[in-house]
């Protein structure tokens, strides 16, 4: 009992150790759950000699796998998508296992055997790969929906993958039609009746479940009901796997499908990660590097003939070949099925060895190189496909067309929710304002309703040209997303450093960041969620209105150095008034030939004008408050504040220079 529990708190801290690291390198946590495994197992210090009892476990992180596929699996989606999906994604699935068994025969190995390997590597990571397209706000660009699709495709394949593969084993070289055929017609009884009585009924057992209001309930029946429908389909002589993938249909069309996927996801995650730790303690490593060769090479076949199928199948149904050639270089790598297939393989004795060994390593390089090869994608196509250049001009004119009208816009890089509702206030305004956004559909309907909105990427710098930055009055980056937005701010800072930049970010920790690479203004979104609920259950508890005002004042200008002043006199004066004689902002460039290069804040001395200087920016540099010992360089903007009058006077010196 003492061993058994040493050797799960050694599993738990080495899990937690490499996991950690592989996050900080920006590697998939599969990584670090390999590696934990084969640090544990027979390779490495042999912590876990007798590994029956984990893969016992590690074989609910399967089931969880699937029920998280059937969960994901829309049949509405599914019908939209019908082209990609039944068009490319079959060829990708299909092509690629007929070319691959081919070569596994070409190699001598037996035809199983070769079409265990060929599903293997036929398989990518839907995981993975989503995320990056999440990350990269590219789910919805053409590449974006045939991953995606592909994707479907294949947790589709999965259910005759799971009922395939024991039916082999069951009949050997000869005699497996009839245990195939009689699995599948357990499958389609099984399917046939999960779609025309499971869902009405699941739909009414966690409507009761719901409406017991208790989170713990809920998430014991989501556990009964994958443990239940994996036990079923077992008993019926299906996979466990393939139970949990038609329990997680079950739910995918009801209004508790969030729920249960949020219940599900920490128990998913854990069980799964010992599945690929029991996946490590399989791999050996003396003999994968006694056939690295054989790794590498593995490695490269399989990349190469998904490069060449997804490319050729895609071109095929229509796409130009730069949407292609992006489809393929983020669907050419290695996926989690790929190890379950190999684990099942290995299971029921379906290959010789070392070819488990072998793919299994395989599987791994090619996850490590994923990220990288997709990071690289923008270039590579750029490099080798001539139509990516005829759409980014077309892009880039038609973006041109309707900046062109704006004398002096202020850029929105963003059209959602935020994007939407500042448009609509700065145009109460008078602003000009030209929008960016990268979800097409969205555009569409913008551009509909007469919304000054175009579809383009605003981290690139000729993108942000064309929509008029050179003469934009400011920038506003209207999403939280901490890579864009320092993109962004790179290339303005390159192009035009001057104008003013403010970011929205989720993190506190971005803040300063944000500013070092040249923002004007950061708004965090926690503080501002804070700030209005004080200042909304203050106004709700009694506190009077003019004291709740005074606090929201206080509160700004204390978080926002450039508000001071806005919010002074609030209940004074007439609002024509105010903006006559109230505090402005403004923004001194120093340009190539001004007289105060080389000068100090302190010889300006525009404190004497009754004008301060707020901040300054500086390549890639801001500066809050700066000291009167600050020199100016060429190229400097200097944001300064102060009334109408005592502003013009300070220009005046600005450009007279010293006396």
């Amino acid at each position: 009992m003492r061993e058994s529990l040493f050797l799960l708190v050694a599993l738990l801290v080495a899990s937690v150790v490499a996991v950690g690291l592989s996050r900080r390198a920006g590697l998939p946590p599969i990584v670090g759950y390999l590696l934990v495994g084969v640090i544990v197992g027979p390779s490495g210090f042999d912590l876990i000699r007798d590994p029956t009892t984990a893969q016992f476990v590690a074989e609910f992180g399967i089931v969880f796998l699937m029920f998280s596929i059937g969960l994901g699996f829309s049949l509405g989606y599914l019908k939209a998508m019908r082209r990609i999906v039944f068009g490319l994604g079959a060829v990708q699935v299909g092509g690629t296992i007929a070319v691959l068994m081919a070569v596994g025969w070409l190699l001598g190995l037996p035809w199983i055997a070769a079409f265990v390997l060929a599903v293997a590597f036929a398989m990518t990571s839907t995981t993975v790969l989503s995320k990056l397209l999440t990350d990269r706000f590219e789910l919805e660009k053409p590449h974006g929906r045939e991953v995606i699709g592909v994707s479907l495709f294949q947790d589709l394949a999965v259910v005759p993958i799971l009922i395939l593969l024991p039916a082999l084993a069951k009949g050997g070289e000869g005699e497996w039609l009839l245990p195939l055929l009689l699995a599948l017609v357990k499958a389609v009884v099984a399917l046939a009746l999960v779609l025309r009585f499971g869902q009405p009924l699941m739909r009414k057992w966690f409507g009761w479940v719901a409406r017991e209001r208790s989170s713990e309930f809920f998430t014991l029946n989501v556990l009964l009901v994958t443990i239940g429908m994996a036990s079923l389909s077992e008993l019926a002589g299906l996979s466990l796997a393939l139970g949990a993938f038609l329990a997680g249909m079950l739910i995918a069309e009801t209004e508790y499908r969030y729920q249960v996927e949020e219940d599900i996801k920490p128990f998913r995650d854990v069980l799964l990660g010992l599945f690929f730790i029991t996946v490590g303690m399989f791999l050996d490593v003396a003999v994968v590097l006694e056939y690295l060769p054989w790794v590498a090479a593995t490695s490269l076949v399989v990349a190469t003939v998904k490069l060449a199928i997804v490319w050729g199948g895609a071109r095929a149904l229509g796409s130009d070949s730069a949407a292609s050639l992006r489809s393929a270089l983020w669907l050419w790598t290695a996926g989690e099925f790929g190890f379950v297939v190999l684990a099942l393989g290995e299971q029921l004795d379906l290959m010789p060895q070392p070819w488990p060994q072998v793919a299994a390593a395989s599987h791994v390089l090619m996850m490590l190189a994923a990220p990288v090869v997709v990071q690289f994608s923008d270039r590579i196509v750029l490099r080798w496909a001539a139509s990516e250049w005829t759409r980014r001009s077309l892009e880039l004119t038609q973006i041109a067309a309707r900046a062109v009208k704006i004398k002096a816009p202020v850029l929105l890089l963003g059209y959602g929710r935020t994007g939407q509702h500042m448009a609509k206030l700065l145009e109460q305004e008078g602003l000009s304002v030209i929008a960016l956004d990268l979800d097409p559909e969205r555009v569409r309907r913008a551009q509909a309703a007469g919304e000054n909105v175009v579809y383009g990427d605003a981290a690139r710098t000729e993108v942000l040209k064309a929509a008029g930055l050179m003469r934009a009055q400011a920038v506003v980056v209207t999403f939280a997303d901490r890579d864009a937005a320092l993109r962004i701010l790179s290339a303005v800072q390159t192009l035009r450093p001057e104008v003013p930049v403010v970011v929205r970010v989720r993190d506190e920790g971005d803040i300063e960041r944000m500013f070092a690479a040249g923002a004007s203004e950061v708004i965090p979104e926690a503080i501002e969620v804070a700030i209005m609920m004080a200042v909304q259950t203050m106004a709700l508890v009694g506190v009077p209105l003019p004291k709740v005002l005074r606090r929201l004042r206080g509160l700004r200008e204390e978080r926002y150095g450039l508000f001071r002043g806005f919010f002074a006199g609030a209940t004074d004066a007439a609002d024509d008034e105010r903006d006559a004689a109230g505090v402005r902002l403004d923004t001194f460039v120093v340009d190539e030939g001004n007289p105060w290069i080389g000068r100090t804040l302190g010889e300006l001395a525009f404190d004497t004008l009754g004008v301060e200087v707020v901040a300054v920016r500086r390549r890639g540099i801001r500066g809050a408050a700066p000291d009167a010992s600050f020199r100016l360089q060429r190229g400097d903007a200097l944001i300064v504040r102060g009334d109408m009058a005592a502003l013009e006077a300070a220009r005046e010196r600005f450009l007279a220079g010293p006396d």
